[in-house]
């Protein structure tokens, strides 16, 4: 081998020791930046679960709301056709 051949070999040799270097370095950071994804995406679900509570009480809540307007209402129609029939008699 001539001394250039070496001398290309070593810087070869660095480049890829380099790389190597950068690759472990670049793989640590996107396994933390995962690993903080991961997290984050259990706090979501986490938080959904809460909202679909609070939306599911508050459906329920609006229909038993409207249910008992409707109770009212049928109530009063009542009262009144009663009152004006009896009356009548």
């Amino acid at each position: 081998m001539t001394v250039n051949s070496v001398d290309r070999l070593d810087r070869i040799e660095t480049a890829v020791e380099h790389l190597t270097a950068v690759s472990v370095e670049s793989s640590n950071r996107l396994s933390g930046r995962i690993d903080q994804l991961s997290t984050d995406i259990t706090a979501l679900k986490i938080e959904q679960l809460a909202v679909n509570t609070r939306i599911d009480a508050y459906q329920k809540a609006s229909n038993q709301f409207v249910n008992l307007a409707f109770a009212l209402i049928s109530a009063a129609t009542i009262t009144i056709i009663v009152s004006a029939v009896l009356g009548k008699i």
